[in-house]
């Protein structure tokens, strides 16, 4: 009976967890894109919030222009833009992104870049307002890496959002 009870209690502690977190999944397909301000074509920081999880894009300069794209232009991740995943100890706002200087809380616990995957940008103009453009940025082949080499598989991030920005 010891015995069964060591052998027991043995696998219960090799069963717990060594304290890493450990992230399931990333779905960002039904949060809303924000930005900082008034959406132009300088703007180049773009990020989705979930709560106490964010999905933020840096975009390479210039990848967003006032003119019909013909087509969709891709921007390489990572090298021209950046994605990066990052999960907060508590819920995280926009002002986290959009101040000068970030907030000492929420606490970043986890932060993972885009090994690999493509920003792709479709630009159209409004027929109703020819002032107006919308661009739908779109991500693919998107490939995390966690930091004690995991990679995660269970990504929905394929529809970044879409932003529209004027000629005016």
């Amino acid at each position: 009976m010891k015995k069964a009870l060591i052998f027991l209690c043995a696998g219960f502690l090799s069963a717990c967890s060594s304290g890493d977190l450990e992230i399931e999944t990333i779905d960002f397909d039904e949060v809303a894109i924000q930005n900082c301000g008034t959406a132009t074509t300088a703007t180049e920081l773009f990020f989705k919030i979930d709560n106490s999880e964010a999905l933020i894009l840096q975009l390479e300069s210039g990848l967003l222009a006032n003119a019909d794209s013909g087509g969709e232009i891709e921007s390489a991740i990572p090298g021209n833009s950046q994605l990066t995943y990052r999960l907060f100890d508590d819920a995280v706002s926009s002002s986290y992104f959009c101040g000068e200087i970030p907030p000492a809380t929420p606490v970043v616990l986890q932060e993972v870049e885009a090994e690999a995957g493509s920003v792709l940008i479709t630009t159209v103009r409004d027929a109703a307002d020819t002032t107006l453009f919308t661009h739908e940025i779109r991500l693919a082949g998107v490939s995390f890496i966690t930091s004690n080499g995991e990679r995660l598989t269970n990504i929905s991030v394929e529809e970044f959002g879409t932003v529209t920005t004027s000629s005016n």
